[in-house]
């Protein structure tokens, strides 16, 4: 198989191990030692892996991380295992930080089987760095994060590329953090930068003031035109892709009526629940019911079939996605476009209504 096709395997496993390994021991049998196998490493072979690797630390002796992972003789990956239901974000991983500072590891791994966060030392030489510079979500990911995964498998590993990678994610990221703060809310100097060359007076705060919102409009309507360029090739030519003011031509959008408002950001989320649809099924199953408290989008118009809910109506966008066993579980984003990020389980869910006869 493809490094594409193993991990797509492994993203299928940790559907089901998500529910049954709930402990450490558990996560590493049934997600951590095939995440090894996935990156061309033998798990078995004591030349490659080493569990319960000892890694003195000062008078801290007999200390021992969960995986050490050799490439020609060398540790190059220390990892860290927690269980498949542990938040990496509120994890204790502070033995990672020591067994890095003395070993001569370039990276460092945590995981919980499905979230896989590598770290390394950009910020100074040997100790490691506060925040990981690649995530990987076995339930999330993309071609990109598909490529950037591929570095670390054993026949394509070199520390000198993954750094330099590793450097470029980091900026990336900041340069990310900056247009979103400036999208959200464009601060004096951006406006003033921007206007200069719409404006021919003086820039007082007053005018600086007047810019302000159409500049923060012009962000929004240049997103929304990506959305509709991405939906267009998502659709074929005949598939009509509604907007606010042909909102009618969507079966069942409300359900009764009463002091329901189908806004244009509802229409744009259900315009890409039915892009990512169209790989997997016809997109004319999938039906939006718009409600009081959120913005339903079920499979064959049926309550039964839930694939996603649309929850819009306050300062804090999320999802509640559904799986086969119809449970819900929430998934924040930040503006509509990030809906796209939620691709491999709204596929997976209507994959299941399919399967299941429907």
């Amino acid at each position: 198989m493809s490094f594409k096709e193993q991990v797509t395997e492994l993203s299928k496993r940790a559907v089901s191990a998500q529910t049954i390994a709930l402990t450490e021991e558990a996560t590493k049998n049934a997600l951590v030692m095939p995440f090894l196998r996935t990156l061309g490493f033998d798990v078995f072979d004591p030349s490659q892996i080493v569990p319960e690797f000892t890694a003195d630390v000062g008078l801290k002796k007999g200390e021992k991380v969960d995986y050490a992972v050799r490439i020609n003789d060398r540790i190059e990956y220390i990892l860290e295992a927690k269980a498949v239901s542990a938040n990496l974000s509120q994890a204790q991983y502070s033995q990672l930080y020591r067994y890095f500072s003395t070993t001569d590891c370039s990276i460092a791994i945590l995981t919980n089987g499905i979230q896989i966060w590598f770290f390394t030392d950009l910020d100074a030489p040997n100790k490691l760095d506060t925040n990981p510079f690649f995530k990987f979500d076995l339930f999330d990911y993309d071609d990109n994060d598909l490529k950037e995964l591929e570095k670390f498998h054993r026949d394509r590993f070199s520390i000198t590329d993954i750094k330099s990678s590793a450097n470029t994610l980091k900026r990336m990221k900041a340069a990310i953090s900056s247009i979103e703060a400036q999208f959200n809310d464009p601060d004096d100097e951006f406006v003033r930068m921007i206007s200069k060359g719409l404006y021919d007076g003086k820039l007082t705060s007053a005018v600086v003031s007047e810019f302000k919102p159409i500049i923060k409009r012009a962000f929004e309507d240049l997103v929304r035109q990506k959305i509709q360029k991405k939906l267009t090739a998502a659709f074929n030519d005949n598939v009509n892709i509604p907007t606010i003011k042909d909102v009618d031509s969507v079966t069942q959008l409300t359900e009764g009526g009463d002091g329901i408002e189908t806004t244009q950001e509802e229409v744009d989320g259900f315009n890409i629940v039915r892009a990512i649809a169209a790989e997997v099924a016809d997109i004319s199953r999938v039906v939006m019911r718009d409600q009081k408290s959120y913005c339903g989008i079920n499979f064959d118009d049926n309550n039964r079939k839930p694939i996603v809910r649309l929850h819009f109506n306050s300062k804090t966008k999320f999802l509640t996605i559904f799986d086969s066993d119809k449970a819900g579980a929430r998934f924040d984003i930040v503006q509509v476009t990030d809906i796209f990020k939620a691709k491999t389980q709204i596929q997976s869910v209507i994959q299941s209504y399919i399967g299941n006869g429907g």
